[in-house]
């Protein structure tokens, strides 16, 4: 990454910062960040997904339209994984 790459990169942390985000330095990839959004899905959706259930999830969802997902996951059930997936006691 250049130096004005780095500066902007930066920058855009800083003012994510300072809207009160927070800057996680442990997701600096993809699979981490799906391991985040995968314990974050279950615990605020009282379950457990199997490696298929969460695989099917992403497909779902990722998709280059950040809008159309943010809709997809608005209107997604909030037990739609419960008749497959295990619940949490």
């Amino acid at each position: 990454m250049n130096s004005a790459e780095r500066q902007l990169e930066e920058s855009l942390i800083s003012r994510l910062v300072g809207l009160k985000y927070e800057y996680r330095e442990d997701i600096r990839d993809r699979d981490a960040l799906e391991r985040n959004f995968r314990q974050k899905f279950e615990k605020l959706n009282h379950v457990n997904l199997t490696d298929g259930e969460f695989k099917r999830l992403l497909d779902e969802l990722v998709t280059p339209d950040v809008y159309e997902a943010a809709r997809a996951l608005r209107n997604r059930e909030p037990t739609i994984f419960a008749t497959t997936g295990s619940r949490h006691a």
